[in-house]
């Protein structure tokens, strides 16, 4: 049994990104090359046992929403598009990605929906505060739960 989540992600975000966070957020989404200076999510370790059987961490910077292509343990495809909008009544950026998740990814995965919720359009603000940025389902389920950031934290299913 595998412990995979499927993840979706629709957002419409405010036109305060600047040029470096839309490097940033489109390096993550699989659409464009790694920006030398990493701003959102600044670490990614990479915990290994050496031939001394010491644990090593070592950074290994990946794209958190850059799957393309067939998806593997939930139907469909896997996507992340991000797009200019010309009506900017939600927002002048669409982003919708679509993904396979492990809970070994939570909390990597939660410092950049915590960053993607402060530059959510109003329209995905709830009144207490805590944003909608799309929904999750563990792949066996046909139901999927709300994916809410609260107080800067992704309040991921239990």
């Amino acid at each position: 049994m595998a412990d995979i989540f499927e993840l979706m992600l629709t957002l419409d975000l405010r036109d305060e990104l600047s040029e470096d966070d839309l490097a940033e957020l489109r390096w993550h989404l699989g659409l464009g090359p790694r920006p030398e200076v990493l701003r959102i999510v600044t670490e990614f370790p990479f915990v290994y046992a050496d031939d001394d059987g010491e644990l090593v961490v070592e950074d290994h910077p990946e794209p958190l929403l850059g799957d393309h292509g067939e998806a593997f343990d939930v139907d469909g495809a896997l996507v992340s598009v991000l797009l200019r909008r010309e009506r900017t009544r939600f927002g002048a950026w669409a982003l919708t990605s679509r993904q396979e998740i492990h809970p070994d990814q939570f909390d990597l995965m939660g410092v950049l929906l915590g960053w993607l919720a402060t530059k959510a359009g109003d329209c995905h603000r709830r009144s207490d505060g805590s944003v909608d940025v799309g929904w999750i389902r563990f792949y066996e389920s046909r139901q999927a739960e709300p994916l809410v950031v609260r107080d800067g934290v992704v309040v991921w299913p239990s």
